[in-house]
């Protein structure tokens, strides 16, 4: 394995300015030893995202006060400049307030895809422009290549099991010309043999697991802060009409929850839907989870041809509706308001407003991301519960 192939830049390294996202875990700090040792002009860039100060004890965040100490150790051990950029006003305005506002209103966001969206590829990439930087490079766990028409796509990672690219699904193809991912080819392994090889103090670090701005794995604690009434009790409702009990406030429930609804039912019962406004829970059997078609919104395409001939066309995809769940088969179309959708070829469960539904050309680990968007709704293979019974 050679270091230039996995970097991808045009031009001369020396005169070549690349800004690296350093979170301070071993990814980031790899791809910034990768540039480095090729001969690069590497800035290393670190994101205060909030008061990294509360939670500089919690192990297993990112971007808390260690990490930011981690990345400076290893820009000084690679011998590039490190700045700390405060980005927490609008990482607030853009995600944690976002976060909480989408659960106080019944749904389920994905904070990541928030993040990367606005905060690390939108604003970073203009300070890296502000910095004279040809590329902004990340530790993402995704492959970005050429097409033949000049563009870039966005492929699944060759470790299936680190493949990040359901969370990228949003990122635009004039970000992917500057953006570049040197890991998605590599497997993680490697990557911390790298960082060995490197002498880098990171080479051992355990990855993060929790939200960043999570203390300890508790968004309720978070989301009550910023939304209280998303912390009023309500009545469990059965599919039925039957109220069956009180639950404890929309925020702790989610689309397909079995667990944590406090209720004792003969059968198994499911979450099926959160109506914020009457502050409901709706629950019903198993069956009643499996939908048959999403309507989705704020798409974002990077397929090769336009989306709304997509569309009309009824293009072929696979998608995934969850992060750990598998592409499976399905085709565009309009909704009858007009709205995009995506029809399953065979019902999925669980699939929550606010979460993302991610396209590709094909179900296997090397497919190419075409694009996705936010699940609006969902259409119940069963509608009534005559037909779930």
């Amino acid at each position: 394995m050679t270091d230039l192939p996995l970097l991808d830049t045009d031009g001369d390294p020396a005169s070549t300015r690349v800004v690296v996202a350093m979170s301070g875990g071993v990814d980031s700090s790899v791809v910034a030893g990768l540039y480095a040792r090729a001969g690069y002009d590497v800035v290393g860039v670190t994101l205060q995202l909030y008061d990294h100060g509360e939670a500089a004890h919690r192990r297993g965040a990112c971007c808390a006060g260690q990490d930011i100490y981690d990345a400076s150790e290893v820009a000084r051990t690679l011998g590039i400049p490190h700045y700390v950029l405060d980005y927490e006003s609008r990482f607030k305005e853009e995600v944690i307030d976002r976060f909480a506002a989408s659960y106080a209103s019944g749904v389920t966001p994905i904070p990541c895809v928030d993040c990367n969206r606005t905060v690390k590829f939108r604003d970073l990439l203009a300070t890296a422009e502000e910095l004279g930087a040809r590329y902004l490079a990340t530790g993402h766990y995704v492959a970005s290549r050429a097409l033949p028409d000049g563009r870039r796509g966005l492929y699944r990672a060759a470790e299936e099991a680190r493949d990040q690219s359901y969370f990228l699904y949003a990122t635009t193809a004039a970000q992917l010309e500057r953006l570049r991912f040197p890991l998605g080819e590599m497997r993680k392994a490697d990557v911390r043999a790298l960082a060995a090889g490197f002498g880098l103090p990171v080479a051992d670090k355990p990855d993060s697991q929790d939200i960043c701005f999570v203390p300890g794995g508790d968004y309720a604690q978070v989301v009550q802060r910023l939304r209280p009434e998303a912390a009023e009790p309500g009545d469990i409702v059965h599919l039925d009409g039957r109220v069956l009990g009180r639950h404890r406030g929309v925020m702790h429930y989610t689309i397909g929850q079995r667990k944590g609804l406090g209720i004792a039912t003969p059968e198994p019962l499911y979450v099926i839907a959160i109506d914020a406004t009457r502050q409901e829970v709706r629950v019903g059997p198993r069956t009643a989870l499996t939908v048959s078609a999403i309507a989705i919104d704020d798409v974002n395409w990077l397929g090769d041809m336009p989306f709304a001939e997509a569309l009309a066309r009824q293009a072929d995809v696979y998608v995934k509706v969850r992060s750990t769940r598998p592409p499976v088969p399905a085709h565009l179309a309009r909704g009858a308001d007009g709205t995009p959708a995506v029809h399953l070829a065979v019902g999925e469960e669980g699939v929550a407003p606010g979460q993302a539904c991610v396209l590709y050309d094909d179900a296997g680990t090397a497919a190419r991301l075409l694009g996705g968007g936010t699940i609006m709704r969902a259409e119940r293979v069963a509608k009534s519960v005559a037909e779930v019974a």
